[in-house]
């Protein structure tokens, strides 16, 4: 909710002009009214309208400036002639009646180029440019008209008191936690670009073998095409660029080149996705990187965390390699603890925390004792099973004859369940507190239903209430059944015990999946610095500095377990802050930062548009996967990704919904 002076946004009304601003209506939709914490914003103008904060807005040379960035886009594509020579025509014919020397034609010629954009531009950016430009013509026609009879120019025109900041975004690059141009990657695809493709994923996440395969893709859950049949394959399809750089042994495609030595090092502590991230993009902006992990192994939980059947080991190694490529150094076998800390603040310009969560949490049932043989913690249990499937360390894990019953509903108890399968277990159980559709939305519909394929019996709305043991052997479990009881009073239904439904069931193991935690003891007490509710790093959630001055922290140890695309996205934000910091001792965000927050509190999708000039009904792709007794007794990955034909099909769905956004303040 935002207090507006006027607002056309999203079909919203509100003309608060000659009104004092007390009494102003306020704004349904969270619009950037404070651009920062230094800056107030003057007006906000996108694809779906414009919104005004301040009385004193030039709207004249708010439009011509919203086309100008427009220009500047079409050019760059010129896949269709209205896009490319319509946005000319807007920005010449704007800047015209802008600096005063409009006719009233030129009025009328806005207009209808404007019109004839929103109907037969091929993308969703030639589309919508003109949208916000005919609602400041319509409301605001005195402005311009003034500008044309008086032939002088706007009120501002000459005055550099108001910065412009504009922002290209799209639905699924929105929803992405790194901001991927999902666009961008997908054209390269789609024009057999693979080269191209695989850069524009590394401009902000470089991890494409994995974010290829083991992504929740939050941007599929808000792409446009849901809105018309499907949503397109965003995930698959980010795997090809990596797969042809991979399979045809090129060097490694850098978004950019890498910046000489500017002499400051930084200390990454944990080789994870944010470890990774973090020093890839800082290795980029010319600083020493020193990554510090204490597993024998580089990768982090995704090395030993995620199944090789989900994440081959050897394509996960070529996205650590792409990291070492840009000369970070790797120091494994190295736990970091408070002593070495204390010393990082004197060898280091800036110390990235990286560790992850990587200790299990309790189930909380009565009898619960870690002593008890057959109580196993999910993050030991794949621990053990991914250090000697992938690296051949350690012992394997058999489990003939053995009944495996994990307590969770997200990826970890996912991937306790299909590795326990695939060690021969008899019997394996998930027990779920929630339903079907909860635990397909806290993985993926394709993750439970090849877990059910593979013989997991899920029991939902239940939880483990008492470890049954004999001399300190577990021997079974009772479990308590729920039901969803309505509201009376309309709210969410509640989750009740079904009295008299408890059941006993036996079993081996109980491996404990429905969280993590931090292991923080690296950090100084003396440091104090401030943790959060889950006992967590406590940033602020944009620069992610820590309470100490030049201490950061980012992925699952600042925020709790989480994706891995979440902590791809804060670890480049870090990075970003970080390659600044070390050089002026400043903590900043660039303009794209600071505007891809404003957006994603805006939400670029919109559930409810109607989509058309599209043809609906194309099919989504889908890669073939081994059989369910193909896969269960080995450790093969499942999906055999796409084809050409089937990429090139799936590219083609796209709609290119890439919209502009600026901020005036």
């Amino acid at each position: 909710m935002s207090k507006v002076y006027f607002s056309t946004w999203r079909g919203e009304q509100i003309n608060n002009i000659g009104k004092p601003e007390e009494e102003w209506e306020v704004s349904a939709y969270n619009l950037p009214a404070d651009y920062n914490e230094h800056a107030h914003s003057k007006a906000f103008i996108g694809w779906d309208g414009v919104a005004l904060f301040n009385p004193d807005v030039d709207v004249v040379r708010l439009a011509t400036e919203y086309a100008a960035q427009y220009q500047v886009y079409s050019e760059a594509c010129g896949r269709c002639a209205p896009g490319r020579w319509g946005g000319r025509i807007l920005y010449d014919l704007l800047d015209k009646i802008a600096r005063g020397e409009g006719a009233v034609s030129d009025m009328e010629h806005l207009k209808e180029v404007s019109k004839t954009m929103q109907e037969t531009s091929k993308c969703e950016i030639g589309k919508t440019v003109p949208t916000p430009l005919l609602d400041l013509m319509h409301h605001f026609e005195a402005e311009f008209m003034a500008c044309i009879e008086t032939q002088k120019p706007s009120k501002h025109y000459h005055m550099e008191d108001t910065n412009y900041i504009a922002k290209i975004t799209a639905p699924c690059m929105d929803a992405c936690p790194a901001h991927v141009d999902i666009p961008a990657y997908i054209e390269g695809v789609r024009d057999l670009r693979f080269d191209d493709s695989l850069m524009a994923t590394r401009q902000t996440m470089p991890l494409a073998h994995t974010c290829g395969r083991v992504c929740p893709h939050p941007c599929e859950t808000e792409c446009r095409r849901t809105n018309l049949d499907e949503p397109i394959s965003i995930m698959e399809l980010k795997r090809l660029g990596a797969d042809y750089e991979t399979d045809h042994g090129f060097g490694f495609f850098h978004p950019y080149e890498q910046k000489a030595s500017i002499g400051k090092k930084v200390a990454v502590i944990g080789s994870g996705p944010a470890g990774l991230t973090g020093a890839y993009y800082l290795a980029l902006d010319g600083i020493d990187v020193d990554v510090y992990e204490e597993l024998p192994v580089l990768g982090g939980e995704v090395a030993v965390g995620v199944p090789e059947y989900r994440m081959p080991i050897d394509r996960y190694n070529q996205d650590i390699e792409a990291v070492r490529d840009l000369g970070v150094k790797f120091i494994t076998n190295t736990r970091v603890n408070a002593d070495m800390m204390r010393q990082f603040e004197s060898d280091y310009d800036a110390v990235l925390i990286a560790t992850g969560t990587r200790i299990s949490k309790k189930v909380y049932c009565d009898n619960e004792r870690p002593e008890i043989e057959g109580y196993w913690g999910a993050i030991d249990m794949l621990d053990q099973v991914n250090l000697f499937v992938k690296y051949g360390i350690g012992e394997d894990t058999d489990l003939t004859g053995k009944t495996v019953v994990c307590v969770g509903g997200g990826f970890t108890s996912m991937d306790v369940v299909r590795c326990s399968i695939r060690a021969n277990a008899k019997k394996v159980v998930m027990l779920y507190r929630r339903d079907e559709k909860t635990i397909i939305k806290n993985t993926t519909y394709e993750e439970y239903h090849e877990a059910v394929e593979e013989g997991v019996e899920f029991i939902f709305h239940s939880a483990a209430a008492r470890m049954n043991d004999e001399n300190d052997v577990l021997k079974s479990l009772l479990v308590d059944r729920f039901e969803l009881v309505p509201d009376p009073n309309g709210g969410r239904p509640n989750l009740e015990k079904i009295e008299g439904a408890s059941f006993e069931l036996e079993c081996d193991y109980l491996i404990p999946a429905v969280s993590q935690s931090a292991d923080l003891k690296l950090i100084p007490e003396e440091w104090e610095i401030e943790r959060t509710s889950w006992a967590t790093i406590k940033t602020n959630g944009k620069d992610y500095m820590t309470s100490r001055k030049g201490v950061f922290a980012a992925g699952d140890c600042e925020y709790g377990p989480m994706t891995i695309v979440n902590a791809v996205g804060q670890a480049k934000r870090a990075a970003s802050v970080i390659s600044r910091y070390v050089v002026n001792g400043e903590i900043t965000l660039l303009d794209d930062e600071i505007m891809e927050d404003h957006l994603r509190k805006l939400k670029v999708y919109d559930k409810k548009e109607k989509v058309t000039g599209w043809l609906p009904g194309l099919p989504r792709e889908h890669s073939d996967v081994l059989t369910a007794d193909e896969r269960k007794y080995n450790n093969k990955e499942v999906k055999y990704g796409f084809t050409q034909s089937q990429a090139i099909a799936e590219a083609e769905r796209c709609m290119r919904c890439y919209y502009i956004a600026m901020v005036a303040h």
